[in-house]
């Protein structure tokens, strides 16, 4: 139960800060600006990573839970419940950023700009590469670590800079249902929920090749 309420607590931070960011940018007039959004997300999710990876493992994605266990490293018995923490923890994030900021349209959701099969590739592409990252730099299905946080947030932050303003460089599928389901922009949740997961899952035969020892079981 711990490791479940430090998923649903971890991921409310991150929403919280992290779509409370791009919400508090469009309500100030760009004050924040792109750049401080993507600094937000990353900084959040090292933060978080610090706070609770040695508990739960810091998942705080359920593209991540998937790829674990996949990988073999994380029971899939355990899957469901991290995930349906972390959703828990993303709709009480945007709940609260909807009271506090109740004219916001979307609430920092995740929307496609232009085609959708650009906003799916480009999801599943970031997904992989930050997959790649939380694989190296975990032990077992937990992300631990001096360095842990420092990669993991630097990686969400370079995919929110580049990526963010045609796909949301959401990678989460937790962090797109939060605010989708919370505003009622939900036309487009499949693009977030298919693309990170598969692209997370594809990072773990990518890891495999390359990975020069194997990296604990699960816990």
């Amino acid at each position: 139960m711990s490791r479940l309420v430090a998923e649903a607590l971890g991921t409310f931070c991150v929403v919280f800060a992290g779509t409370g960011a791009i919400v508090v940018n469009q309500t100030t007039g760009e004050s924040i600006t792109h750049l401080g959004v993507a600094l937000t997300f990353g900084l959040v999710v090292m933060a978080v990573i610090y706070a609770v990876g040695d508990v739960s493992g810091a998942h705080l994605n359920p593209a991540v839970s998937v790829a674990f266990a996949v990988a073999g490293r994380f029971r899939a018995r355990e899957v469901p419940g991290y995930a349906l923490a972390q959703v828990v923890g993303a709709l009480a994030a945007s709940a609260m950023l909807r009271a506090l900021f109740p004219a916001s349209e979307n609430l920092g959701a995740t929307l496609p700009v232009g085609a959708a099969w650009r906003s799916l590739v480009l999801e599943a592409v970031l997904t992989f590469m930050l997959m790649l990252v939380v694989l190296a730099v975990s032990s077992g299905p937990k992300e631990r670590g001096i360095m842990a946080g420092i990669a993991v947030g630097g990686a969400v932050a370079l995919g929110a800079l580049f990526a963010g303003p045609v796909s949301g460089a959401s990678m989460n599928p937790a962090r797109s249902v939060g605010p989708g389901l919370v505003s009622g922009h939900v036309a487009s949740l499949w693009v977030y929920l298919l693309g990170p997961t598969l692209g997370a899952m594809l990072a773990v035969p990518a890891w495999a090749m390359i990975s020069p020892r194997s990296n604990g079981e699960c816990i």
